[in-house]
């Protein structure tokens, strides 16, 4: 026995050494002197820990539901294989809100990125916030509101609408349902958000200097305040003949009261998005034209554009943002539908200046059945 001691020694470790080199995988290092996988991704791969990509909602709203699908769809077909999850967590409304869920993300280490819809778009200790999970390795996107261009280097680009052509729409709807004019007041839930902010300057160009903007009112994402708004407006303003909903669930509040005051014979109603209440709204001949965003894609495209930042695929990064470092080509339009009533006498294709597909509500239910969405 004692001399077979030394071939069993040597056969444990020649065992042990195979282990230790297959343990080491076909790994390389970057030129940062990180570790990556044999693909290159780093913290992408199909082994490590799970990374998470976040969408971070401004508020709880029906909106963002459509959102949430796209995120799951982009998890299903592009995220197998990798270590990524993508996930959708809404906000409370508020801009602390937002800033607790960053610090969050900054503690647990396992945030990969995340699509913001930006809550306030001035405020300095938000944008602090980003950027500090930023300098931490996450990437950081706006989605569906921006910041202030004076913080732009706290994020890689937007993705959703161009807001400001979005109001113009909004606006060009109103002007040629009520070509002779009038006057009209908006409802939103924020005034600080930068797709307010647009949405609002863009209504006034595209209604015309036939329309006079007399208010533009601010509910702070509180119904019934939103509701109370209209209903002030209504009251306060003998000559208001067109009410202009900003935000998703500025339309139902809009119709509600417009409904309790019987003022339907006397005002034009527009809004942005397509809540389902919305929708059948529209269908049961309360409302006149609703500019809809996609909600869908902004979910899909941000978790393409997060995963390709995190893999480095610039075929990607190229493809969405072909104009990248030139003025204006660090935004991702997710496009803009114009929704109207069967009876709608706006016909035309060519009334939105190709700025918009123009969709019967018929079609646009159509749609929204085809990617099993209830809203827009």
């Amino acid at each position: 026995m004692k001399k077979r001691r030394p071939l069993v020694i040597s056969s444990l470790l020649i065992a042990c050494f195979l282990v230790l080199v297959s343990s080491c995988g076909p790994t390389s290092t970057s030129d940062s002197g990180e570790s990556t996988t044999a693909s290159g991704v780093k913290g992408a791969g199909s082994g490590g820990p799970k990374k998470r990509l976040i969408l971070l909602t401004n508020s709880f709203s029906p909106f963002w539901e459509a959102g949430r699908v796209g995120v799951e769809a982009a998890e299903k077909e592009l995220l197998v294989g990798t270590n990524l999850t993508a996930t959708l967590e809404p906000n409370d409304g508020t801009v602390l809100g937002q800033i607790q869920k960053l610090r969050q993300y900054v503690a647990l280490g396992d945030v990969a990125g995340v699509a913001i819809s930006v809550t306030d778009a001035a405020n300095a200790q938000l944008a602090a916030e980003m950027k500090k999970l930023s300098d931490q390795g996450a990437f950081i996107l706006t989605v569906d509101a921006d910041l202030d261009t004076k913080f732009h280097d706290s994020r890689y680009a937007y993705l959703g609408t161009n807001n400001v052509v979005g109001g113009e729409v909004l606006g060009a709807c109103a002007r040629h349902l009520r070509p002779e004019g009038g006057e009209y007041v908006t409802f939103v839930g924020r005034s600080s958000s930068q797709n307010a902010i647009e949405r609002i300057g863009g209504m006034e160009i595209g209604a015309g200097d036939k329309f006079k903007n007399l208010d533009s009112m601010i509910d702070e994402e509180d119904r019934t305040r939103a509701r109370e708004n209209v209903r002030n407006a209504i009251r306060n303003h003998p000559g208001l003949n067109c009410v202009a909903g900003i935000w998703s669930y500025n339309a139902p509040a809009i119709v509600d009261v417009v409904k309790e005051l019987g003022k339907r014979d006397e005002m034009t109603v527009v809004c942005f998005d397509a809540e389902p209440l919305a929708i059948k709204q529209m269908a049961d001949g309360w409302v006149d034209a609703l500019v809809v965003q996609n909600p869908y894609q902004m979910g899909y495209q941000s978790v393409r554009l997060l995963k390709a930042l995190i893999e480095d695929d610039k075929k990607t990064l190229v493809e969405m943002f072909p104009n990248y470092g030139k003025p204006g080509g660090d935004i991702f339009d997710t496009g803009l539908k114009v929704i109207l009533p069967l009876n709608s006498p706006l016909k035309g294709r060519d009334l939105f200046a190709d700025k918009a597909e123009v969709l019967q509500i018929d079609v646009f239910r159509a749609w929204l059945k085809k990617y099993d969405l209830t809203g827009s």
